[in-house]
């Protein structure tokens, strides 16, 4: 195998002709990088494997409950990936209704809380408006076992534009989403608090505003952002937000509840006579780091798996690069043990060009990153790509590594007669059929590795067969008809 050792090292200003080179230099690495078989960070060794090649302009990447990776394409198509065969589905295929090109799109995405139970995605993607007017809204869908189903709009009308239209989605141990949205372009909407623009959302599964937000009757969580692309868990509780700049300050904030972020009066940190005035006067948050020229910060992750030693109680940062290019890249941020400091940044993976968004493995530790090509504002084919420690046994089993645990469903919506189909790892274990009220149906012992059913057996409706052994849970959707 090749090997190559990936140094940390610091960003400092570069002029126009050296922005160039460096652009024009990650170009030619990004079009050779599929060369490289392992890279090392420290004295941990990283093998790297291409998942799936061909995907155009990945969005958001996300580990799911159920040991897939999905991912949006921000022309509109929703993929689901089994993450060892590399084998990659087109799960929702709605461009006709998504307006794309340029920055908006289908942007972010996030599994339901409960997913093995209620098997719901939410997604934000862009639409048009009277023929011209980009707005944004998040929505539900249903997941059936091979595609999303059953679109229900969570939340609409939201500010959006050529720019800025943030659109991270995160699910919080209350079960609620929090959201970004960007500032649609209009600075001035980012501090109106009778506008959704350039603020945090914080909403109930249904889109219902949470009785316990901070303004009353409003889905404002926190506002004075331009244009939020990254959002994550940090330990003991805290929420990350990567954002964009404008020619300076790139942020890495934590987010608290009604706090504002200062945009566009404030960039970065509270350091001018006037931000320092307005700061003090409008409970400003100031950034943990900022980066000036803009280096384009995106999605994180927090990371804290013993699989790589270096990268633990760290927030790991895609990074596109900035217009000029050259900065492209995985920062990692090392945190301080509360979390409330950056202690350093050290600086990977700078070989790809535009880096859109990154996610972890929870059970071997791997990291995946999705490409979105050499430049502005992101072009394919694009990859996803593993980094893993193969000298790291895993002391939990992934579903993705049980090929030979399965529930199928045939036909699939049954009408008439139809047959649950259970792998014999199930045989003598517990299973239930439950509507999507919540209401147990069925339940008994798995006696044999096929169960029929009849679809006069139920109501006609949307079902669930869940059957779970000492590997783990697995669920899987049907419908029934008559």
């Amino acid at each position: 195998m090749k090997a190559f050792r990936i140094n940390k090292f610091k960003i400092t200003k570069m002029n126009n002709s050296t922005k160039t080179f460096f652009c024009f230099f990650a170009y030619l690495l990004w079009g050779i990088s599929i060369q490289a078989q392992t890279v090392t960070i420290g004295n941990t060794t990283l093998t790297e494997r291409d998942v799936t090649t061909g995907i155009q302009i990945p969005w958001e990447i996300l580990w799911g409950s159920d040991d897939h990776i999905w991912v949006t394409e921000r022309r509109g198509r929703v993929l689901r990936i089994e993450p060892e065969t590399g084998n990659t589905s087109t799960i929702l295929n709605i461009q006709s209704s998504v307006s794309s090109g340029g920055e908006p799109g289908m942007l972010g995405l996030a599994l339901h809380p409960d997913f093995s139970n209620v098997p719901k995605v939410y997604i934000f993607y862009n639409y048009v408006v009277g023929g011209f007017n980009t707005r944004g809204k998040i929505v539900s869908f249903d997941w059936d076992g091979t595609n999303l189903v059953n679109e229900q709009t969570i939340l609409s009308d939201i500010p959006g534009g050529g720019i800025h239209n943030g659109s991270r989605i995160l699910m919080t141990a209350d079960e609620k989403i929090l959201m970004t949205t960007g500032d649609a372009g209009n600075s001035n909407i980012s501090q109106n608090l009778n506008n959704l623009g350039g603020k945090v959302l914080r909403m109930n599964l249904d889109g219902s505003i949470p009785d316990d937000n901070p303004i009353a009757d409003s889905y404002i969580y926190s506002f004075g952002h331009r244009n939020a692309q990254g959002l994550c868990h940090g330990p003991n509780g805290l929420i990350y937000s990567s954002e964009h700049g404008a020619q300076q300050s790139d942020e890495f904030n934590i987010i608290e509840a009604n706090r504002n972020y200062g945009w566009p009066i404030v960039q970065g940190a509270c350091n001018t006579a006037t931000e320092n005035s307005f700061c003090a006067l409008n409970n400003v948050r100031e950034p943990l780091k900022e980066w000036s020229p803009c280096i384009a910060v995106n999605g994180i992750e927090y990371y804290n798996h013993p699989a790589i030693p270096e990268f633990q109680n760290s927030v790991l940062m895609a990074v596109l690069g900035g217009l000029s290019g050259g900065a492209e890249r995985i920062s990692q941020l090392k945190m301080s043990d509360d979390g409330m400091e950056i202690i350093e940044e050290n600086i990977y993976f700078t070989n790809f060009g535009r880096l859109r968004d990154v996610c972890i493995n929870p059970y071997n530790g791997a990291i995946y990153i999705a490409t979105n090509g050499p430049g502005y504002p992101g072009s394919g084919p694009n990859r996803i790509i593993e980094y893993r420690n193969l000298d790291y046994v895993a002391s939990d089993v992934s579903s993705t590594a049980l090929k030979d645990q399965f529930i199928q469903i045939r036909p699939n919506p049954i009408a008439g007669t139809g047959q649950i189909e259970f792998s014999k790892n199930f045989i003598g274990k517990p299973y239930e059929i439950i509507s999507f009220s919540g209401q147990v149906v069925k339940s008994g012992v798995v006696k044999d590795t096929s169960l029929e059913i009849s679809s006069n057996m139920f109501t006609v409706g949307t079902y669930y067969v869940k059957a779970t052994n000492e590997n783990g849970m697995v669920t899987k959707v049907f419908v029934l008809n008559k």
